[in-house]
Order: structure tokens, then sequence, then C-alpha cells
């Protein structure tokens, strides 16, 4: 579909006025033809390429920003998933730590905003490179700065691991004690039906099923979005539809424009355009104080689910209306601590940590960035993540988890992470633990899909 400049300068008043901005431009790096049995060699390939590709990727992000006046918030780099690269070096913890450095040193010289892939594909199994590398993950994220970190532990065609389900309630305790406020478990989300083409971190990987190079963009317009629905108090739900629709559109479009131009500068392949919703902790830039504005009178209350889904049905099919590549997660981001109206939400008592479940089942991107008590039980994380993946899985449909155990932290107190990632207060949540489910291991099978390989 062809995308007229004139149509990107429609957005520069959302731009200047409602905080719209392209939130990532992420360009998947394939590492496969770097592996190698040595980790010296290894490394210095991945070094060498990661900071060459993404030296190239901030100079032209900022080429595009200053042309067209649309900020480029973040700049990432995302490669094969990690346990991959394991498989032909010594099966050992020191070996994947080895990784997340080079990972981490290329992300730093090259001056990119985080670089995701850390991470392994065990939504049926663990090979010993998947074992090894879920137990490095402490490690390797507590000495790293910029590296994130994934685990597709479920998928709707496989089910869900259990055996790995249990094994992260443990490592994720682990990771919260080794970083400031357990801000360590922030680096890494796990998923049931991970898609290889995100461009959001802490997710972002690039896919076996990607070509060498791949440039993806997410797009965020949660302010513009409010500010269109705060304008239209009377129309019915059917026309607030059609408004939401046409301002995705618009939004959408630009972000198509600036990735093919983007990537042919570079000389890579387009990816796909994430139509995703992603608040940040800037005023009026919140998915929760758009479902606010539609009527809802705070965001977890009756009528905040049906809100959110008619929401993310408008974006999703304005989305595709704009764009062919529209792919990744492209649903809306609720998450507590990057989000001023959840927050609030959580601390009036209007949103728990149960009604947040019931939201994820209708968008994506499933619990996302919430605090709970720092003495949680391993297996009280594990049984929370195996909820929102049976989500997932049942509804043919991704959906995440970034949980932060808070180390010393109590139900209402309040975290302090800094930057984007905001502030959480800490969620009540049940220490009455069912280590016998979580513990009996295994795979839950998948669904019947009309009895389909």
């Amino acid at each position: 579909m062809r995308v007229s400049v004139e149509e990107v300068y429609e957005t520069i008043r959302m731009t200047l006025d409602h905080h719209f901005d392209i939130r990532t431009v992420t360009l998947g790096v394939n590492l496969k033809d770097c592996m190698d049995r040595q980790i010296g060699p290894f490394a210095k390939r991945v070094r060498t390429r990661l900071v060459e590709k993404g030296t190239q990727l901030n100079h032209f992000a900022d080429h595009i920003e200053h042309k067209y006046g649309i900020p480029i918030t973040n700049r990432r780099l995302s490669v094969t998933p990690a346990s991959t690269l394991l498989e032909p070096l010594p099966h050992k913890i020191s070996s994947a730590v080895r990784i997340a450095q080079a990972l981490d040193r290329a992300a730093i010289k090259s001056k990119i905003d985080f670089i995701g892939g850390f991470g392994a594909l065990v939504q049926k199994g663990m090979t010993r490179a998947d074992e090894v590398l879920m137990d490095a993950l402490p490690e390797a994220l507590s000495q790293t700065q910029r590296v994130c970190a994934f685990l597709n532990l479920a998928s709707t065609r496989a089910g869900i691991n259990m055996d790995a389900v249990a094994k992260f309630g443990h490592i994720l305790k682990d990771l919260a004690g080794r970083s400031e406020n357990g801000i360590g478990c922030a680096k890494i989300a796990v998923f049931a039906n991970a898609p290889e083409d995100n461009p959001f971190m802490a997710g972002a990987h690039h896919g076996i099923g990607e070509p060498d190079y791949s440039l993806n963009v997410g797009i965020s317009g949660p302010g513009v979005v409010r500010n269109v629905v705060s304008q239209h108090p009377e129309c019915d739900l059917t026309q607030l539809s059609e408004i939401i629709k046409k301002t995705v559109f618009k939004i959408t479009r630009a972000g198509e424009l600036i990735g093919r131009e983007m990537a042919e500068l570079m000389g890579v392949e387009f990816g796909i355009v994430d139509i995703s919703l992603a608040p940040t902790t800037s005023a009026g830039d919140s998915v929760a104080e758009i479902i606010e504005a539609m009527g809802v009178a705070q965001i977890g209350l009756p009528g905040s689910t049906a809100a959110l889904a008619m929401l993310i049905d408008a974006v999703k099919k304005g989305g595709a209306m704009a764009s062919g590549n529209v792919g990744g997660l492209s649903g809306c981001f609720i998450p507590v601590s990057e989000d001023n109206g959840m927050i609030k939400a959580v601390q009036d008592g209007a949103l728990n940590l149960e009604k947040l479940e019931a939201l994820t089942s209708v968008c994506s991107v499933g619990l996302d960035m919430f605090a709970v008590p720092g003495d949680t039980p391993a297996s009280v994380l594990s049984a929370i993540i195996a909820d929102e993946l049976a989500i997932g899985v049942v509804n043919s449909k991704t959906t995440g988890v970034r949980v932060i155990p808070a180390p010393g932290r109590k139900a209402g107190d309040i975290v302090h992470f800094g930057g984007l990632l905001g502030s959480a207060p800490v969620m009540k949540v049940s220490q009455l633990e069912s280590p016998l489910f979580v513990n009996r291991g295994g795979r839950i099978p998948s669904p019947v899909q009309s009895l389909r390989n």
C-alpha cells in the first residue's frame, strides 16, 4: 500500500499535543552464522555484527526523526534466540553468561537502548542448552544493563510446559534478590504464542523463520486515542469505534512509511508494524484513561472488560486497513507500573490482580509490569504464570507475564523503578500455595483445534 508523505504530516499535531511517537524501531539480526564451538571467536563475530548494525540503525533513525519531526523513542536490536546459539558451545552457565555479556557490550558501544533475544522456545520441552540458558538467567540479567530475555513456555499447538513454568518461579525469586527492588525481573517476559517479529521489549527476538535482517516498527498513541474519545462524549459506542479506527489508521500509516523508508535506507527487509497501544507515565499517555474517557468510572470497575474489548477491536481493524504488514503483538499494553491510570486504580482499590487477569482475556499483551510481595512463594508465581498462559493457549492469542516479586515489600507499598518503567503499587496476592499442582510437571496438553494438526 502506497503511503504519502502528506499523510505523515497529518500526525504532527498528534505528536506535539498528544504524545504520539514511534515507540521503537527494532532491527532483527540473524546470528546463526556466527555460531562456533569456541566462545571467543563467537563473541567477537557477534559484537562486530551488532555494533555495525546498531550504529547504522541509530544513524538512520536520527535522519528519519529529523525529516518528519516524529520522535523515535527507542532504538533496539533483537537476535536469534540465545539457546540456539548456545547449542554448539559447552553447555555451561558461564557460556550463556558470556553470550549475554557479548550482546550487552555491543548494545552499549552502538548506543542501542535494549537488545532482546536472550531466551528460548520451550513450549513442548527443553534441550540441555535450553536448561542451561534458563539456569543462567539470574546471573546473566543481573550482570548486564541492556539485555532483555524471553521464554516461550506455551503455545496453542503444544500446550503448556509445566516443567518449565515450575522452574521459572524459582528463577524469578533468584533474579529478584540480585537486583534493587527486583528490577531485574522487568527485563524478562514469558509467553504463550510468542510472535517471532515482536519489536517490544522484553519479549523481542528474531525468530527462526525470519530473514537475515528485518526492521520492525512499534507505534504508540494512547494519548491520541484518549483525546479523540474525549472529544466525542455524546456518540454511541458504534460511532466511537469508527472514530478510533480512523485515528489508528492514520497512526499506522505514519509508522508504515517510517518503517519502509528506514528499511530501504538500511538495505534490509521491512518486517511489520506493531499497532499496540503502549502507555508511558507521561500525563495523558494512558490506556486506562481511554477506558475512563469511554465512560467507565475507573479501570477495573464493571464495564472495563467490555470497553477494553471494544477498544482493541477498533485498534486492530484500523491498523489492518492501513497496512498489510501488521504483526508483532498488536494489542493493548496494560502494564501497572507504566500507566498512571492503572497505578491510581490499584491504589484506589478499583483494580486487583484477579480483575487484571480478566482484562487480559480480551487484549494483548497479558499481565505486564506488576509487583507482588517479595515473600510470594515460587509456586504461587508459577501458578499465576500458568493461569495467564492458559488464557493465551485456549484463545489462540499471545499472552505474556512480567511479574516483579519486590524484595522486602508488602501489599500496598510502592516500588519505584524510574524512567519508562515508572512505579508499581505492590498488589495483594494470596500466599496460599498449590505446590502439588505446579510440581506435578509434565505438559498440559494443547486444546482441541477441530482435530487438526
